[in-house]
C-alpha cells in the first residue's frame, strides 16, 4: 500500500487540524487494516459506513482508569475514506481533535484569569498580595496554554507516523 500524495491543510482553529492524502487500496481494506492493528495496542476504533461507499472512524486511546483522561486521552483522531473515480484508490481525510474536557479546561482557565483581573483592575482589594496572585495565575495560565499546544502537536505527530507506518506496512 502506497501513499501517493501526502499534504497538510490547517485550519484557523488551533483546536483543529486536518490531513489529507491518497491510499492505493480501496476503503474497506484501509478500515480493516487500520483497525486490527490499532485495537490490540489500546486504541478505541468505532467505525461507521455509509450507503455512497464511504466510511468514517473515530480514533482515540481506550482509558482504563478515570486519572488517564487527564494524561493520555487529549486527543482524538476523525477520519473518512472516500472512494475515488480511478481504480482501487481511496481519498483520506483525518482531522485532530482536542477531547472536550481538556478545552472545558483550558477555557474555564481563561474565564478564571479574565475575572481575576477584572476584580484586581476595579479595584475590589488593592493589596499587593491580589497582584502577586493574580501574576501566579496569569503565568500558570500561560504556561498551561503553552503545555497543552505542545501535547496536542506532539500527539498529532506521533498518529500521523502510527497512522502512516499501518498504511504502508
Amino acid at each position: 500500500m502506497i501513499i501517493s500524495c501526502c499534504y497538510h491543510t490547517f485550519e484557523k482553529n488551533t483546536m483543529m487540524k486536518l490531513w489529507n492524502f491518497k491510499v492505493k487500496n480501496n476503503p474497506n481494506e484501509i478500515s480493516t487494516k487500520l483497525e486490527s492493528a490499532l485495537t490490540p495496542v489500546g486504541f478505541v476504533f468505532n467505525t461507521n459506513r455509509d450507503e455512497n461507499n464511504s466510511i468514517t472512524f473515530k480514533v482515540r486511546k481506550r482509558i482504563l482508569y478515570a486519572w488517564y483522561m487527564v494524561f493520555q486521552n487529549w486527543t482524538i483522531v476523525n477520519g473518512k475514506l472516500l472512494k475515488t473515480d480511478t481504480e482501487n484508490k481511496t481519498d483520506v481525510e483525518i482531522s485532530f481533535n482536542q477531547h472536550f474536557l481538556i478545552k472545558l479546561i483550558v477555557f474555564t482557565h481563561i474565564f478564571l484569569v479574565l475575572g481575576l483581573l477584572i476584580a484586581i483592575i476595579a479595584g475590589i482589594n488593592s493589596s499587593p498580595s491580589i497582584y502577586m496572585f493574580g501574576a501566579i495565575v496569569l503565568a500558570l495560565g500561560i504556561a498551561l496554554w503553552i503545555g497543552v499546544q505542545k501535547k496536542f502537536e506532539k500527539d498529532i505527530q506521533k498518529y500521523k507516523t502510527l497512522i502512516s507506518e499501518i498504511l504502508e506496512s
